[in-house]
């Protein structure tokens, strides 16, 4: 019984071996920072002397991010529309938590373009927001990094 030149590559397994090299290559590229990473936003979100860490990466559907909840008082939901290649937009909300449902008390929508960097650079600056019937403060900012160039 003969077997072909293919049967043989498949049973040997040393003619795999410029296969793991290259993903080995391409892995340590990557490592390297010549292939950038998703964009991430970073958002610290405080209340009564207690900040959330508060993390956004790029999706497609910005419906099925959820709202976090921040002692029990506001809701806050940071949404990155778009790819690792592409940012479409960021939208950030704060509600404020009530007996009946959360209300929408402060929204804002971010645009391209966006300022490339591998760094955490300042987004938003710092945003004081006041609601419910004793004014209840929440305070936030965001920082945005890996935006492609």
């Amino acid at each position: 019984m003969t077997h072909s030149p293919a049967f043989d590559r498949r049973l040997n397994p040393s003619c795999y071996r410029p296969i793991a090299l290259g993903l080995a290559a391409l892995a340590l590229f990557m490592s390297a920072g010549k292939l950038s990473a998703a964009p991430l936003l970073r958002c610290q979100v405080t209340y009564a002397g207690t900040t959330h860490a508060i993390e956004a990466s790029p999706v497609a559907d910005p419906y099925l991010v959820t709202a976090v909840d921040i002692g029990g008082r506001f809701r806050f939901k940071a949404v990155m529309v778009g790819t690792a290649d592409h940012i479409a937009y960021i939208k950030l909300y704060s509600y404020l938590e009530t007996s009946r449902q959360p209300i929408l008390i402060h929204e804002s929508k971010y645009l391209p373009p966006f300022k490339a960097s591998t760094a955490a650079m300042p987004f938003t600056g710092e945003l004081h927001l006041y609601a419910g019937p004793v004014e209840r403060e929440l305070i936030t900012r965001c920082w945005l990094e890996g935006v492609p160039s």
